[in-house]
């Protein structure tokens, strides 16, 4: 199991964007070591059926979408539903990044940064808001710790994290009366496909670290085991929360760690 918490997902409806790889991996197969039936969204079938490998046909459902098109999450939408008949908990993990610069940067890099990163969290949430509704669901996105602040080279990217955080405080008012919990995750550099080329840099890999203070790069299943708490019944009181999963690089001022540290300190 990846998580060491049991929850009560047995007969709840995840729906994950962004689930052939990497953390939305993670997430959509802890919800099902959870007990839950979990619908997959993405842009390639084979990712998406290697994420539901090993897993029951009845709890599980693939669908390939572009989440950067409304119809596309239409019926991707429409697909769980008539699946399953309901909807609890919806995560948005698909994103989008690239390097960004002023001097250079074009129109057709913002589009698709905006669309991935932000306009399909819309699209998403008002498409699945009445199924939400019915069954006073969770909405979990999951944005980034450069929507808290900047970084070198990324100022597209962090803008639109940026916009999915107030999105998500937003939203969690308009919805919290209808019994609608809106939240985000923020992790911070994860271990991935995307991300395995940077880190095989030990140079840079070096650097990464004396900026977390718990001495290690995420793993996808650090970000999930945050996310199944937020679904949960525990969480039951928690909305408009922007939650960084980050190993306490958040923490930080930007002073870098002393070096080298002291034996009895660690």
């Amino acid at each position: 199991m990846m998580a060491w918490a049991t929850y009560p997902y047995q007969g709840q409806v995840v729906m994950i964007t962004g689930a052939g790889s990497g953390i939305g991996r993670a997430i959509a197969q802890a919800f099902l070591e959870q007990g839950a039936s979990v619908a997959v969204i993405g842009r390639n079938r084979e990712s998406l059926e290697e994420t539901l490998r090993g897993f029951s046909p009845a709890k599980t459902l693939a669908v390939v979408a572009d989440v950067s098109d409304a119809g596309q999450i239409e019926r991707a939408v429409d697909a769980v539903a008539n699946r399953f008949g309901r909807l609890d908990t919806v995560i948005a993990n698909a994103g989008h990044s690239e390097p960004s610069y002023v001097d250079t940067f074009d129109e057709a890099s913002w589009q698709r940064l905006r669309s991935v990163n932000l306009d399909s969290l819309i699209y998403l949430t008002r498409l699945t808001a009445p199924l939400l509704r019915s069954s006073r669901g969770s909405f979990i996105a999951v944005s980034s710790i450069a929507g808290l602040g900047g970084d070198w080279g990324q100022f597209a990217y962090n803008a639109t994290k940026g916009a999915v955080n107030a999105l998500v405080q937003s939203l969690a008012l308009d919805l919290g009366r209808d019994g609608v919990r809106v939240n985000a995750v923020a992790p911070a550099f994860t271990v991935s496909r995307l991300t395995e080329e940077r880190l095989s840099d030990p140079h840079f890999k070096e650097r990464l670290l004396d900026r977390i203070a718990l001495d290690r790069v995420a793993q996808p299943e650090d970000i999930a085991r945050a996310v199944l708490f937020l679904a949960s019944p525990d969480a039951g009181y928690i909305t408009g929360v922007i939650l960084p999963v980050d190993g306490g690089t958040s923490a930080s001022t930007g002073t870098p760690r002393p070096l080298p540290v002291p034996t009895s300190h660690r």
